[in-house]
């Protein structure tokens, strides 16, 4: 109409639209403000995904349904890029017995990852395969048999030592100083089979966490901020990451929930 200088009726003709339809005003959009959390959510939290994002809001005290979380999500243009994984054959394999308390069963591996100077770090993790609850990430240069019996002895002080402790067979793992603290204190090692990570899946699943939510999102200096933000990231793991295999609950929140209470005698 602008450009042309021809009449509204001859604009709604050509473009084939309704006069009424022309001259009715926008309606507001309602997802605006929802619009702009989740955007914000998104920004905060990188690799979180639509599900993930839905359980934060309903945190907050938003009442909305999934989908429409989903839809918004996706008109935002925040999904994220998934790699295809290549799919095997499939195998029979040992499923070990689920644990059905705290400290029952831990998984134990390591993470490698590098300084802005290209100086290599190291470390050590720590999960609890009940409440996916991590216990410890300890981090330095180099991370020997000693070294991991230390930290273990320092969270038995804290009293938390575990019935047994999945590991792999690395040498950190098999190495003497280890065997004779478990031998002292009667925790039992289990070892995986060389070259199958998938039955140490717990582990293996929160390390590609903390590898694509933290080590892939900073970039250290040097060892003292790496110490602090993987730190950081942890107490957030813990406290206010949604898990999804335990119904969107944190693993701080599913210990508190489910925590086993102890019998009491009752004296008759």
């Amino acid at each position: 109409m602008h450009r042309y200088g021809i009449s509204e009726r001859r604009a709604c003709q050509l473009a084939q639209v309704n006069r009424k339809t022309f001259r009715q005003p926008a309606r507001p959009d309602r997802d605006s403000p929802l619009r702009q959390r989740l955007r914000e959510l998104a920004e905060q939290r990188r690799r979180f995904g639509s599900p993930r994002l839905h359980a934060l809001l309903r945190r907050e005290g938003w009442h909305i349904n999934h989908k429409r979380v989903e839809r918004v999500y996706r008109e935002e243009g925040l999904s994220l890029r998934l790699r295809k994984r290549r799919k095997r054959p499939s195998h029979l394999r040992i499923v070990p017995p689920s644990p059905t308390g705290p400290n029952e069963s831990w998984a134990m591996d390591f993470v490698s990852d590098t300084l802005n100077n290209g100086r290599r770090i190291r470390m050590l993790t720590l999960v609890d395969t009940w409440s996916r609850e991590c216990q410890w990430i300890e981090v330095d240069h180099s991370l020997s048999g000693h070294r991991v019996v230390r930290v273990l002895e320092q969270l038995r002080l804290m009293q938390q030592k575990p019935v047994r402790i999945q590991v792999d067979n690395g040498p950190e793992f098999t190495s003497k100083a280890l065997d004779e603290w478990a031998h002292s204190h009667q925790v039992k090692l289990e070892f995986i089979r060389p070259g199958k990570p998938v039955e140490n899946a717990y582990i293996e699943s929160f390390n590609g966490r903390l590898r694509e939510e933290c080590l892939n999102q900073h970039s250290f200096r040097n060892l003292a901020e790496a110490r602090s933000l993987i730190e950081e990231w942890r107490q957030d793991y813990n406290l206010s990451r949604p898990h999804s295999a335990l119904d969107y609950m944190t693993p701080a929140e599913y210990r508190e929930k489910n925590q086993p209470q102890p019998t009491q005698s009752v004296n008759l």
